[in-house]
């Protein structure tokens, strides 16, 4: 079989191929399927985190903002270490973007507070001269619709298991008994914050856009 094989240049070189094909899927196949997995520690977003994400969706700020950091020396050193793809495993869907009219967020979190954001959302350039980012009040005042996003992890719960506690489940009831613990969370959060209307909101059992917002944003590290 092989003098046959050496006789035909085609086939042999078809044979040459698909060997090594073969060798080069069983090499790379398993690491990508590992890359893909979480990385040790990743947690799901919380609730919380979730509406904020909802939020950051909502007002297109993936239009100015990546999430992708890429690895080049240019990147690591502005916005840290450069991202791989088990960091992404709960998102749904990616939010790496594709234009950085603003700086790249998926480190932000590392390096921006809670107070810093809240400044930067009610007025953009007296924390970065020459800002063009507009500013976002309307996050003050809106309320996040934390109940839809209760519903979105109770829906990667149940189709991607997704490793929520036992506490994620359908029906009213679960999401009346699991309200409060998102409220703690927003509280925590809002102690650093100064304006009065997030602190109202939260005493009425509301919770502010610019809260989840910044819940979603201080994950990304």
């Amino acid at each position: 079989m092989f003098h046959w094989l050496e006789k035909n240049p085609f086939f042999f070189s078809v044979g040459v191929f698909v060997v090594i094909a073969f060798a080069g899927l069983v090499e790379i196949v398993p690491s990508f399927a590992e890359a893909a997995r979480p990385i040790v520690g990743l947690k799901p977003y919380s609730v919380l985190e979730l509406a904020g994400k909802e939020v950051y969706k909502k007002d297109h700020c993936i239009a100015c903002h990546s999430q992708l950091i890429r690895p080049f020396k240019a990147e690591t050193d502005r916005y840290g270490q450069y991202s791989v793809s088990g960091e992404y495993a709960y998102d749904r869907p990616f939010l790496w973007g594709s234009k950085r009219t603003g700086p790249d967020l998926h480190r932000i979190g590392n390096y921006r507070t809670t107070d810093w954001h809240e400044n930067h959302m009610w007025e953009p350039e007296e924390l970065v001269a020459g800002s063009i980012m507009p500013a976002y009040k309307h996050h003050f005042t809106n309320i996040a619709d934390i109940e839809t996003a209760y519903a979105e992890a109770v829906t990667v719960k149940e189709v991607f298991n997704t490793p929520y506690g036992d506490e994620i489940k359908a029906g009213e009831e679960a999401w009346n008994a699991y309200k409060p613990q998102v409220l703690e969370e927003a509280k925590a959060i809002a102690v650093d914050m100064k304006h009065p209307e997030v602190h109202e909101a939260l005493k009425k059992g509301e919770v502010p856009e610019i809260v989840a917002l910044i819940a979603y944003l201080n994950r990304l590290k």
